[in-house]
C-alpha cells in the first residue's frame, strides 16, 4: 500500500479518486475517458510537486519508509553476496551490513547501513544507526578488499551513528575516524552512494570515496535538521527552518563539489519505482568504476586526496 507524505495531499486525493473510478469501471461503468483525464492530471500534479521540493520536503522524501534500502540495492545489483559479521574486537553490528559479491561479473566489496522495512527488522538493524563495531567491521572489510585488489562500493542511509552511552564508551568517535581514514587510504577504487539520509560522521565514515554519487532527493549533512535546531535555537521543533537553511540537498552538494553525480529519481521519488531507481544506480556505479579502471594504487590515492582537498578550498 502506498504511503503519502503530508505535502503530497493533492496527489493522494487524485489517486484516491482514481481508485474509486477504477472500481466503478471494473463493475461495468463506462468512464474510461474520465479515468484518463484524471490520470494525466495526477501525473502532472506529481511532476510539478517534485520539481519544486523545499529542502525540508526532500528530507521527508529521503526518510520515506518505502524508499529502497541497502538490502534492496544488494538484491538488485549484487550477485553471490556473502555477508561477513563481526569486527574481531567486540561483536557484530547489524546496522552496518557488509561483505563480498559480484557486480556485473566483477568482484566487489560492498557495505552500507540497513534501516529495515518492518518493525522487527528496524529494531534488528537499530534503524540504520551503527555502533563502533559497525565501523570497525567496515575497516576490516576495506583492509580485506585492498589485500585482494577488490574495489569497494558503499551505500549510506542513516540518521547518524548510534549516540548511546555504550557506543561512546566503546569509542564511537575513534571508530568513525579510523573508518574515514581507511577510506582515504585505500589503494583500490571506492565508490559511495548516498541513497537516503547521509547524516553526520556516521555517513562520512563510509563515503570518503573516489566517486560520490547521490540520489536526487537524498540529503547529506554533518548534522540532522532536528539536532541543528536543538543546538541553534534550543528548540527541536524548528527542524524545518534548519533544513531550509543548511544546504543539505543533492543540488547543494553538487554545487559545492562535495559529490560528483546526482542520480535522477523516478517522478515522485525513488519509493514510487524502486526497480527503476536501482537500475539507474547500477548504470552510474558501472560508469564510475570504469572511470577509475587502470589507475594504480598511488594514482587512486592521489585522485581521492585531491578531490577532498579541493572541497576544502571551495568551501573555505
Amino acid at each position: 500500500m502506498r504511503s503519502y507524505l503530508d505535502f503530497e495531499k493533492p496527489v493522494a486525493e487524485l489517486d484516491s479518486k482514481l481508485d474509486e473510478l477504477r472500481t466503478l469501471a471494473a463493475a461495468g461503468t463506462d468512464i474510461g475517458e474520465e479515468i484518463s483525464r484524471i490520470e494525466v492530471k495526477a501525473a502532472q500534479s506529481l511532476a510539478e510537486l517534485y520539481a519544486n521540493l523545499t529542502p525540508w520536503q526532500k528530507t521527508l522524501v529521503a526518510r520515506h519508509p518505502q524508499r529502497p534500502h541497502f538490502s534492496d540495492f544488494i538484491r538488485g545489483l549484487i550477485t553471490d553476496f556473502t555477508p561477513l559479521a563481526g569486527d574481531r574486537k567486540f561483536g557484530e553490528d547489524e546496522a552496518l551490513v557488509g561483505g563480498f559479491g559480484r557486480f556485473r561479473g566483477e568482484s566487489v566489496c560492498v557495505m552500507g547501513q540497513e534501516k529495515g522495512d518492518s518493525t522487527e527488522s528496524r529494531i534488528k538493524h537499530n534503524f540504520g544507526m551503527a555502533r563502533p563495531e559497525g565501523y570497525r567491521k567496515a575497516v576490516r572489510l576495506m583492509e580485506m578488499a585492498e589485500r585482494f585488489g577488490i574495489p569497494v562500493l558503499t551505500l549510506a542511509d542513516s540518521a547518524g551513528a548510534y549516540p548511546g552511552i555504550g557506543a561512546e564508551e566503546r569509542g564511537q568517535a575513534e571508530a568513525i575516524a579510523r573508518s574515514t581514514d581507511a577510506c582515504l587510504s585505500l589503494g583500490v577504487p571506492n565508490v559511495a552512494i548516498i541513497t537516503g539520509e547521509g547524516m553526520s560522521g556516521g555517513a562520512i565514515a563510509i563515503t570518503t570515496a573516489n566517486r560520490v554519487l547521490m540520489l536526487e532527493h537524498a540529503i547529506y549533512s554533518v548534522i540532522s535538521p532536528e539536532a541543528a535546531s536543538s543546538i541553534l535555537w534550543r528548540d527541536g521543533t524548528k527542524a524545518q527552518e534548519a533544513a531550509n537553511s543548511m544546504k543539505i540537498t543533492a543540488q547543494d552538494m553538487l554545487r559545492f563539489g562535495v559529490i560528483d553525480v546526482i542520480l535522477k529519481e523516478p517522478v515522485g521519488g525513488a519509493h514510487r519505482d524502486p526497480a527503476a531507481m536501482i537500475a539507474t544506480t547500477g548504470e552510474a556505479v558501472a560508469h564510475a568504476f570504469k572511470e577509475l579502471a587502470g589507475l594504480d594504487a598511488d594514482a587512486i590515492r592521489k585522485q581521492r586526496r585531491a578531490k577532498f582537498l579541493e572541497i576544502g578550498r571551495k568551501l573555505s
